[in-house]
């Protein structure tokens, strides 16, 4: 079998980022932290400051997604107990909480998986209704599970484009996919993402557990997301891949998209989020920017 590669350069991925913000391209980085001041600052706890200074126009910035009151029940459980929450623009959140905090069912309402039974959803400052995962990504709200639903059968380039393939012509929305589009568009947007791989036309199943993940957040922003969940990206990856994962997550605000970043780890949610929000019980317990709290803050609410 054919080994697949990719690169993370730092230094190759910052001049990137500068040559795509000069020119206005959409480009971000799913970036390796390579460095060992970078790693030692993860390792340690500390937490990048002049990183979060350079994000205020995220804390200034308009709201995209907010939800008001929000009530979930599922038989006899209380699972959202009046959650009122607000993402503004280009603003990475970092979601807390033990299994049955609510955080799940909060984000899958807000993905369109499930409905909430009170409560209002404002997007761009309109209220939706979001009945299903493609209503959800009209919108573009787009989610990264840590069991993404790719297919390890299909081409990379097939992947990207799952439910929604361009095809050559249709006759009432039938007819055959374009694969060449698929595979140019495919390339780009891999590109985009700084991940570097052999073949779009490659199975996704060659590819290893980070890779797949960069695969996954590729299409999210080939497709213009607005707003990116994603829950737990990091489990069972390497620590190498984790860093490259952390690295996009901090790359997403200078995109000016807003992202939501369920974890465990404390550590990894303080190094690369603006603001972190807390739930237990189904309830919000917690919700300050990151150099307001600290890691024990949090976990004492918790």
């Amino acid at each position: 079998m054919n080994t697949v590669t990719t690169s993370f350069g730092s230094d190759e991925l910052d001049s990137a980022l500068a040559a795509a913000r000069a020119s206005g391209a959409y480009a971000h980085g799913l970036q390796d932290i390579a460095d060992e001041d970078k790693v030692d600052g993860l390792a340690s706890g500390g937490y990048p400051g002049a990183q979060h200074e350079a994000r205020s126009n995220a804390r200034s910035g308009s709201v995209l997604v907010g939800v008001r009151d929000l009530h979930k029940w599922y038989s006899g459980v209380h699972a959202l107990k009046g959650v009122t929450l607000d993402f503004k623009r280009g603003e990475v959140v970092g979601l807390l909480g033990d299994n049955g905090a609510g955080k799940s069912t909060l984000i899958k309402i807000l993905s369109g998986v499930h409905r909430p039974d009170d409560g209002e959803i404002l997007f761009e400052g309109e209220p939706v209704r979001i009945g299903s995962p493609k209503q959800a990504m009209r919108l573009g709200i787009e989610t990264i599970h840590q069991h993404n639903s790719l297919v390890p059968s299909l081409s990379i380039a097939r992947n990207l484009f799952i439910g929604r393939e361009p095809l050559r012509f249709s006759m009432f929305g039938i007819g055959p996919m374009n694969y060449a589009r698929m595979r140019d568009d495919a390339n780009r947007a891999l590109a985009d993402v700084d991940l570097h791989l052999r073949s779009a036309d490659a199975l996704l199943g060659e590819l290893s557990g980070g890779q797949r993940q960069g695969v996954a957040i590729a299409r999210a922003m080939h497709f213009k997301s607005k707003l990116l969940i994603l829950d737990e990206p990091t489990n069972h990856l390497s620590v190498k891949e984790t860093d490259k994962v952390i690295g996009f997550v901090r790359g997403l605000s200078t995109q000016g998209v807003t992202g939501i970043f369920i974890s465990h780890n404390l550590q990894h949610v303080f190094h690369s989020c603006d603001r972190i929000v807390a739930m237990a019980r189904g309830q919000v317990v917690l919700d300050k920017l990151v150099h307001e709290t600290s890691p024990e803050e949090v976990t004492e609410m918790l």
